[in-house]
């Protein structure tokens, strides 16, 4: 099983928040192994772990990685980005939606959003917290936020202590440009 260097970063947000998340609740897409979504449960939030169902292993490393983190009530959901299934539409309410490197492939960036824009309009209140690898100056995710009526936040990394090479005895986040967004729904004034 592999963590990505935006994993580490985005659990380390948690864990600069840990105190605000017992009794969130928590729904973390594009899982794979789920650093983030685990770290959320150890620390108290009532958290789902999602990846697509068209992924089996990837739905298999987050209930492995709930196993082996003692944390085998936490369920795991096959969600499709892009895609309005039975299990996406019977979600419970939720509070923070969690996405490390999500945004990886551009082909798939409209297909996030239509997800979160969905999640984010049947839960108004909720945030969408997600960190990200620069991997081009051409890719940008700004024209969709627009389309879909989101705005972002970007949160510096040093706000965090998530700006060092070595994070939480991780060399993983390393050299890689690695960025971090809050994203909600815009105002109907246009904030």
């Amino acid at each position: 099983m592999y963590v990505w260097p935006c994993a580490v970063v985005l659990a380390q947000y948690l864990w600069v928040h840990r105190r605000s998340l017992p009794g969130k609740r928590v729904l973390e897409v594009g899982a794979g192994v789920s650093l983030p979504g685990v770290l959320a449960a150890k620390c108290g939030a009532e958290v789902t772990l999602s990846d697509s169902e068209e992924l089996p292993q990837c739905l298999r490393n987050c209930r492995r990685s709930c196993l082996l983190n003692g944390l085998p009530h936490v369920p795991v959901l096959g969600l499709t980005w892009g895609r309005v299934s039975p299990e996406l539409l019977s979600l419970a309410p939720v509070d923070i939606i969690l996405g490390s490197d999500v945004f990886f492939d551009p082909k798939d960036f409209e297909d996030i959003l239509t997800t979160i824009y969905f999640l984010l309009e049947k839960n108004p209140h909720a945030q969408f917290w997600t960190t990200y690898q620069v991997r081009s100056a051409d890719w940008s995710i700004e024209a969709l936020l627009c389309k879909w009526k989101l705005k972002n936040i970007h949160v510096p990394l040093h706000s965090f202590s998530a700006d060092k090479e070595h994070l939480a005895s991780s060399s993983l986040p390393g050299r890689h440009t690695i960025e971090m967004m809050i994203i909600s729904l815009a105002q109907s004034d246009g904030t």
